[in-house]
């Protein structure tokens, strides 16, 4: 009997990260705390391993990185090595009882979203967390762009960046098991991050909620200054900084886009009060739930009202400086922060 590949989020928790990634497992967890995650399902990364197996690009990435790419550490080959493996890759079709059983679960996500061809975001899933260094695609429609983007989400386990990682971690280049996240999209009217933690200085008695108008691709990318919230955990208290938004990232009839945002709102909060105290609210019941402070990716849907307006499409324990137990050690390296900005 063939291993079991594909799950539906609620099927699954953080105990699956070996199973289907740390996005997919992380939006399992959510999902079984009751917060309001997108509909959607994992690629597990026993459906990698079937793909590799049975189209044969396994054996032929395996047999070129053998051969062809000698020096793993030659910044040159490993670019070539992704250009090369990336190709094997996308040259392959999906075998036909793969693609059946794919097609099948974004036809039931359809059903249970109450749209044909229902949008989806098409995302990364790695066992172990490497932001930045896959691909995600937004805005996928249909049963025969679902299929291609989770072969190109695989590709991407091959950029260069990916390759280099496994490379200074001693992983073998040639093996990179993903799972992959299929979740309907949300009409955005804004969407950005929360983290529960103030990362550069430490100070875990403050969170900190940055978002602009769009998808949140445009925050999480640092192409703008976000707005800018920190909640003092304590008191509520809220410090705020409103920038002016000028572009923002947005669907097309397939794909995104990146246009202007229309002046009247740039320099308009793309928060409301009750969208924020719930966004903060849903974090911190999230890191008492692990114990550690979190990194979070909210949306606000344009069709709903507060609170059932706001999906969480990421958790992951954050990364941030340790505060300073010395205050003087402390107050020092914040002074050096500030005067080398």
């Amino acid at each position: 009997m063939a291993e079991k590949w594909l799950y539906w989020f609620e099927e699954l928790g953080s105990e699956h990260n070996d199973l289907v990634g740390k996005k997919c497992a992380n939006l399992g967890e959510m999902t079984g705390l009751g917060m309001r995650v997108p509909p959607g399902f994992a690629v597990g990364v026993a459906g990698w391993k079937l793909f590799m197996a049975q189209t044969g690009a396994g054996e032929e990435i395996r047999r070129y990185v053998k051969e062809k790419f000698k020096d793993h550490r030659d910044v040159g080959q490993q670019v070539a090595a992704g250009r090369v493996i990336r190709g094997i890759v996308e040259s392959g079709s999906m075998p036909a009882p793969m693609r059946s059983d794919l097609e099948a679960h974004y036809q039931e996500l359809c059903r249970r979203s109450g749209v044909d061809d229902v949008p989806v975001a098409v995302r990364s899933s790695g066992a172990v967390s490497m932001p930045g260094q896959m691909e995600t695609f937004l805005n996928v429609i249909g049963t025969e762009d679902v299929v291609e983007h989770v072969i190109r989400v695989w590709s991407s386990a091959f950029t260069t960046r990916a390759i280099a990682w496994r490379v200074e971690t001693g992983l073998d280049p040639a093996e990179a098991p993903i799972g992959v996240a299929v979740l309907k999209m949300v009409r955005p009217k804004s969407a950005g991050v929360v983290l529960t933690v103030l990362p550069t200085i430490g100070d875990t008695s403050k969170t900190i909620v940055e978002g602009n108008w769009g998808l949140g691709e445009s925050v999480v990318s640092g192409e703008i200054t976000p707005d800018s919230f920190v909640v003092d955990k304590q008191t509520g208290e809220v410090d705020q900084t409103i920038s002016p938004k000028t572009q923002m990232v947005v669907h097309q009839k397939r794909g995104i886009a990146v246009v202007e945002v229309p002046a009247e709102i740039r320099e308009v909060p793309c928060l409301t009060g009750d969208e924020l105290r719930e966004i903060v609210r849903v974090a911190h019941q999230v890191e008492d739930h692990f114990g550690v402070p979190q990194d979070m990716e909210w949306v606000v849907d344009d069709d709903l009202t507060c609170p059932e307006n706001i999906f969480w499409v990421q958790a992951r324990p954050a990364k941030y400086t340790a505060k300073k137990e010395n205050d003087s050690e402390y107050l020092a390296e914040l002074m050096t922060r500030l005067f080398q900005t």
